[in-house]
């Protein structure tokens, strides 16, 4: 795993060039820019899985909810296919310990301070477009801080992502991204006793349901 403190986007680009010189991270975006990055959550890949060159919106309405376990079948599904996925840590609250070490190799762990500065990292990340899979957890941001992210930035960073093959991940408290290309809700609440549960059947927990939007594609997770 490669952690950096992203006081600045300069010290972000210079973690990249130095930790990654020549290695090429994902294929082509010629050659899979129409495809999707499974997740081995198949709820979600049943619908296709992530898309490429596209925003895909999780918004989860609390803990419990199976963020954290959602997030590490990615970690694992990226080690799993040899590929590098970077993950902005909006509120400096990911906890790597419930990983094995060999599973975070592969993983470039941004840590920020602020929903600011974690948009700002997922922006230079997503210019490189170089990464199969880019996450952008803002969970425990501030409420306050999240509204101050214009809606023009999310169109913005998906005219960044188009000519890519990156899929785009970001975790919110709240949808708030009207141009996602896929809008997900995470609703399951899991209990202590799930702790005791085989990982496969916590992942099938997690059960996925298209919902109704007027403009937007939404799929809850129930």
């Amino acid at each position: 795993m490669s952690s950096v403190n992203a006081r600045n986007i300069v010290e972000l680009r210079q973690l990249l060039a130095a930790r990654f010189p020549g290695v090429k991270m994902s294929a082509d975006p010629r050659e899979t820019i129409a495809n999707r990055w499974l997740t081995g959550v198949p709820q979600i890949d049943s619908l296709g899985g992530l898309p490429k060159g596209a925003i895909t919106e999780i918004a989860s309405t609390g803990i419990a909810s199976g963020t954290s376990l959602l997030l590490h079948t990615l970690i694992e599904r990226a080690h799993a296919n040899g590929e590098w996925i970077a993950l902005v840590d909006g509120s400096d609250s990911f906890d790597p310990t419930a990983l094995e070490n060999n599973i975070l190799s592969r993983l470039l762990w941004v840590r920020c301070a602020d929903a600011k500065q974690a948009v700002r990292s997922a922006d230079m990340l997503l210019h490189d477009g170089t990464l199969p899979l880019v996450v952008l957890d803002l969970l425990f941001n501030a409420p306050v801080q999240l509204r101050k992210t214009p809606s023009s930035t999310w169109f913005r960073l998906q005219r960044i992502l188009e000519n890519t093959s990156t899929a785009f991940v970001v975790l919110c408290p709240e949808h708030m991204i009207s141009n996602a290309a896929l809008r997900l809700k995470l609703e399951k609440r899991f209990s202590l006793e799930s702790l005791d549960h085989r990982r496969e059947t916590l992942l099938a927990q997690i059960a996925a349901a298209p919902a109704e939007h007027a403009t937007q594609r939404i799929v809850k997770i129930a």
